[in-house]
């Protein structure tokens, strides 16, 4: 049987990156969540700008640590052309990945095209890794020769983690964020869970519908007053 590395499913922390929480509870809807906007809405803001920012991203997470993070960023300045790619398809994978997991999240059926692409670039990531024993079994790694610097490590984990979470995840869990464009794994004992974060997104939403509250009563004791 083949292990997942335990950062493929993380809990909610307090973390941020570029001021985008850390709260998907895996790496494929942690990726989702590096645009921001209001729920149903188009993005307004992108934490990812270039290839070093998906790096960053990547360590924030736990994908890399620090020296393989490095490791990257430096062969990213001698082969900047190769980066720009592997950032452009990131971004595009983010894109896809989106439409398949919302819809997820909406409870309905995910494009087949959609399913089909995870399928086709499940099978390029897998092509770039090695199979390493650690942690009580093997796991998938595409970070285990250092001599082997591929700037599209990052992606390649992202990938898998999204396949697995197609086919091994519990999808009834996946959920959006009932304030903003946040996806994550809805971990609450009787699934209840929101919002991404109730510190952000919760208090917010509430706030909103206690000021729309007391307007609403305001405007019941005018009338009432004729």
């Amino acid at each position: 049987m083949v292990c997942q590395p335990l950062n493929f499913v993380l809990m909610e922390t307090q973390e941020e990156f570029r001021g985008h929480r850390i709260v998907g509870g895996s790496l494929a809807l942690d990726l989702l969540n590096t645009q921001n906007g209001p729920a149903g809405g188009q993005p307004e803001d992108d934490a990812l700008s270039d290839y070093p920012d998906v790096v960053a991203w990547a360590r924030s997470v736990g994908m890399l640590d620090d020296r393989e993070a490095d490791r990257l960023v430096r062969r990213s300045r001698s082969d900047p052309q190769h980066a720009q790619s592997v950032f452009e398809r990131t971004v595009e994978t983010r894109a896809y990945l989106y439409s398949l997991f919302s819809a997820i999240a909406r409870g309905a059926q995910p494009s087949p095209h959609d399913v089909d692409r995870l399928q086709r670039d499940e099978a390029e990531a897998l092509a770039h890794a090695s199979l390493v024993d650690g942690d009580g079994g093997y796991h998938w790694s595409w970070t285990a020769d250092p001599a082997n610097v591929d700037l599209a490590g990052p992606l390649w984990q992202v990938i898998h983690a999204a396949l697995t979470l197609l086919t091994e995840g519990k999808l009834d869990r996946v959920k959006g964020c009932a304030a903003c464009r946040f996806h994550f794994l809805d971990e609450s004992k009787n699934r209840s869970r929101r919002w991404c974060s109730m510190d952000d997104c919760g208090a917010a939403d509430k706030m909103r519908k206690y000021v729309a509250r007391r307007a609403s009563a305001r405007s019941a004791r005018r009338n009432a007053a004729g």
